[in-house]
């Protein structure tokens, strides 16, 4: 299955549609705008919050939980790594590999099995992805792990650009 993640250029606070292959809205993100940590909720078609994944305001290399009803169901966090970035997704067994800063990379589970597929569409206004699933079981917590990365990569490049000044 094949889900597209759009992002709405001209907005305060992040916003992502995320769409089907024929162009159905499956979820929609809205982040907060005033918040001490980076949190972005994700609705399902209708208008149901089905997860929350926010920022550990306190930790040497970002973190991210992500919520369903409340409750923590799996923690993302970033390796240290000397090259390539690497996440590990604890609670899940997943681990995330690729080129991150290409926004082309693969979510692997415990058996090293492909579980996502996550492409850049460079072409295009906003940040864009293509995501392919073997299932949709895991859907919400594969958008909630590439959701957390793109805030991570953000944060990078936001932070690489305000030092070039």
């Amino acid at each position: 299955m094949r889900l597209y993640i759009k992002q709405k250029v001209f907005s305060l606070r992040a916003k992502f549609n995320i769409t089907d292959q024929q162009g159905y809205e499956r979820y929609h993100v809205e982040g907060e705008l005033l918040s001490l940590t980076r949190k972005l909720h994700i609705y399902d078609a209708g208008g149901e919050e089905v997860a929350l994944v926010h920022k550990k305001l306190i930790s040497l290399l970002p973190q991210f939980v992500i919520e369903k009803n409340g409750r923590e169901t799996a923690r993302i966090k970033k390796r240290f790594t000397l090259f390539k970035p690497a996440y590990e997704v604890e609670g899940k067994g997943w681990t995330v590999q690729g080129d991150l800063w290409s926004h082309d990379y693969e979510i692997t589970d415990s058996r090293g099995t492909v579980i996502a597929d996550i492409h850049k569409v460079w072409m295009s206004w906003g940040d864009s992805f293509e995501l392919d699933l073997d299932s949709r079981e895991d859907e919400v917590d594969l958008l909630a792990v590439i959701l957390a990365i793109d805030m991570v990569m953000d944060d990078q490049a936001a932070a690489a650009n305000s030092a070039s000044y």
